[in-house]
């Protein structure tokens, strides 16, 4: 249990904690709705190399469905739209932040590709909703790729605690991801991440999605809800996408409708399934 006291008295110390990303920073209170701020985004981008080559992968990959190779930031943003533009970038920078190497069991890609195949589900589900209640695109797609940021910043603080999590992840794969990370770690993921978020002041939707993803019904849940629940739905519907993380189960009808979706709307997402995740995986090679 040592482990798991020495790691609470580092997550207490918020200056062990990494620093929000200037570049983040400057992105989350960029507003988009005049021609200075969209200008502004997008020469944020360009100025990091590491950023603007993701977002370029991004959108050339078979999920965008772009007619030609796109191969400047401007005409990524155009065929991704500048909300999903920001929050990738946003979801690329504080990644960046909390990666060490050299890299231990998690590993920073494999993570990013769940968090964004996360994303993906996330917004065929919405799509779905009801515009009344309907999350924006943007906080769909920060609240998808944030969710595990805890992992990483666990593999950030501990590495060799958080390999031996992903070791047991990986062992046991029928038990809970809470309940294993209560043994191991005195803490969950969730709970990681939700320090991270306070640290970095991140809207409290987005602090509430990375803290009960996992525990929904956790009256404190909801300040980010619907997106807590997005985000649960798509992981068990994605099981074990990317990262050891066993989350698969029923999502019954009556949890449906909670989010205005019916059974047969529920049938046509879960179907699209295999195909969010065979292009999640072509992403591999383009960013």
């Amino acid at each position: 249990m040592s482990n798991a006291v020495d790691l609470k008295m580092n997550i207490a110390k918020l200056d062990t904690l990494p620093a929000m990303p200037v570049i983040a920073r400057k992105l989350l209170s960029l507003a988009l709705d005049t021609d200075e701020g969209e200008a502004q985004l997008l020469k944020l981008i360009e100025q990091d190399p590491l950023i603007a080559a993701k977002i370029i992968g991004l959108a050339n990959s078979p999920m965008f469905g772009a007619s030609r190779k796109v191969t400047s930031v401007n005409d990524a943003s155009m065929l991704l739209g500048l909300t999903r533009v920001k929050s990738v970038a946003i979801g690329i920078a504080t990644m960046s932040a909390v990666t060490k190497f050299p890299e231990g069991l998690l590993k920073a890609n494999d993570l990013w590709l769940h968090s964004m195949a996360i994303a993906l589900v996330m917004r065929a589900i919405a799509k779905t909703m009801p515009a009344r209640v309907r999350p924006l695109d943007d906080q769909i797609f920060l609240a998808g790729l944030l969710h595990d940021i805890g992992y990483m910043v666990l593999s950030y603080l501990d590495t060799p605690v958080s390999n031996a999590l992903h070791t047991e992840l990986q062992a046991h794969p029928d038990r809970s991801v809470n309940e294993i990370e209560q043994e191991l770690l005195g803490m969950t993921h969730g709970e990681i991440g939700a320090q991270l978020g306070r640290h970095w002041d991140l809207p409290e939707e987005i602090i509430a999605v990375m803290r009960y993803h996992h525990t929904p019904d956790d009256e404190e849940a909801t300040v980010g809800q619907p997106l807590v629940s997005l985000v649960n739905f798509a992981e068990k519907v994605l099981s074990a996408f990317g990262v050891a993380e066993s989350t698969e189960q029923a999502i019954s009808d009556e949890e449906w409708l909670e989010l205005g979706i019916t059974a047969d709307k529920a049938e046509g997402i879960i179907a699209q399934i295999s195909t969010i995740a065979e292009q999640t995986r072509q992403l591999a090679g383009a960013v």
